[in-house]
């Protein structure tokens, strides 16, 4: 029986699983097709389900996908050492992120939060706070991740560093989302033209290729940047800044692994996905492939972190303290609706009050038509 899997089109999501399907896996067993970064984040998730028998997914998917009964309650195919085996081993909330109401619906294959992105010789030190930022941004090129939900999910990162939790009715308090929107509105307002329409990818290859973008505060961490190229400059990563109450606020991100009910997985497809997630695979095969492994061994491991200019140990704090979204049926397209409004109202300089009643509303709308539990 052959398998076929999607994940999304960059190397740190297809080269290591193409290279395991090749060259680790029995032959025949498995075959691995990508779409783009856009699908990934936002692509209805049962029309993939009912094409493919794996699925990489961002844990905020797991609402729909389970409301779809879409996806395979992975508690039935794996040992419950097993799983608790991985959720120690794993960093920060990247285990817990999949699992929800009561089952494990995929494993965390990598890891990724928002960190800091710089290019050392352009912003020779790491800014460590919001006000260190905004110094920097007045002679420096500074760039936000806006495009598609990024824009919302900076948002709620900078809520998270002035010290609370999205969520609730109300979604963010006046004064902490008005902090945050205070932010965002002094950095759109000298942030290098056209760079608001740069996924994390645009604007990591930008940054790599030109001298546009010299900081960006909050962007999804991509190791492959961290290393020379012969047509680019290397990235130095950092962790996220901190708010006036100490938290490096940034919001989780990463993929898990998913077996779709289409599916009838074999041992030998069961035992790969096993392989997947051992320490031969986290700590060497995957880091070697340009994957960015969800195992804090790894994160930590002198020798992965050598190759890859201590991206992991650089990012580690951030990474074990980032927040985990939402994942009822209904958040994804909240969270995209919440990026374009926050988009909007950078672009139109509206008032914090505004824009934050839209994005409540925007909430609230998501949760009333949620089929399951609101979390």
């Amino acid at each position: 029986m052959r398998f076929h899997g999607l994940t999304w089109d960059h190397p740190r999501g297809f080269n290591a699983l193409a290279a395991a399907a090749e060259g680790v896996a029995p032959r025949g067993l498995l075959s691995w097709c990508k779409q783009p970064l856009v699908g990934f984040e936002s692509h209805p998730i049962g029309d993939l389900a009912a094409q493919f028998d794996l699925l990489v997914l961002d844990h905020p998917h797991i609402g729909e996908a389970v409301a779809l009964g879409c996806v395979r309650p992975l508690d039935q195919v794996f040992s419950p050492e097993e799983l608790a085996t991985w959720s120690a081993g794993t960093v920060g909330a990247a285990m817990a992120s999949y699992f929800w109401q009561g089952s494990q619906w995929a494993l965390p294959l990598d890891f990724a939060t928002q960190v800091a992105a710089r290019r050392a010789d352009l912003a020779p030190e790491l800014p460590d706070t919001w006000d260190d930022v905004l110094r920097l941004s007045k002679h420096r090129s500074v760039a936000l991740s806006l495009a598609g939900p990024h824009a919302g999910i900076c948002f709620f990162s900078l809520a998270l560093s002035f010290g609370q939790e999205p969520g609730g009715d109300h979604l963010i308090d006046d004064a902490t989302g008005a902090a945050a929107l205070d932010v965002m509105t002094q950095l759109h307002a000298v942030a290098p033209a056209g760079s608001e329409k740069l996924n994390p990818i645009d604007l990591l290859e930008t940054m790599a290729t030109s001298e546009a973008i010299a900081y960006v505060p909050l962007v999804y961490g991509y190791v492959n940047y961290a290393v020379p190229a012969a047509d680019r400059r290397p990235v130095a990563f950092g962790d996220a800044p901190r708010g006036p109450r100490g938290r490096r606020g940034s919001v989780l991100g990463g993929t898990g692994i998913a077996l779709t009910t289409r599916a009838s997985p074999t041992a030998e497809l069961l035992e790969h996905v096993r392989w997947l997630m051992s320490d031969e695979a986290q700590l060497g095969f995957i880091p070697q492939h340009d994957g960015q492994p969800s195992a804090r061994r790894a994160w930590r491991d002198n020798a992965v972190n050598r190759i890859w200019r201590d991206f992991y140990r650089n990012t580690l704090t951030t990474a074990e303290q980032a927040w985990l979204r939402p994942r009822y049926d209904g958040y994804i397209s909240f969270q995209t609706e919440a990026g374009a409004l926050i988009r909007d109202g950078l672009a139109k300089r509206a008032r914090s009050r505004t824009t934050l009643t839209r994005l409540r509303e925007a909430w609230r709308r998501s949760r009333r038509s949620a089929r399951g539990p609101l979390t």
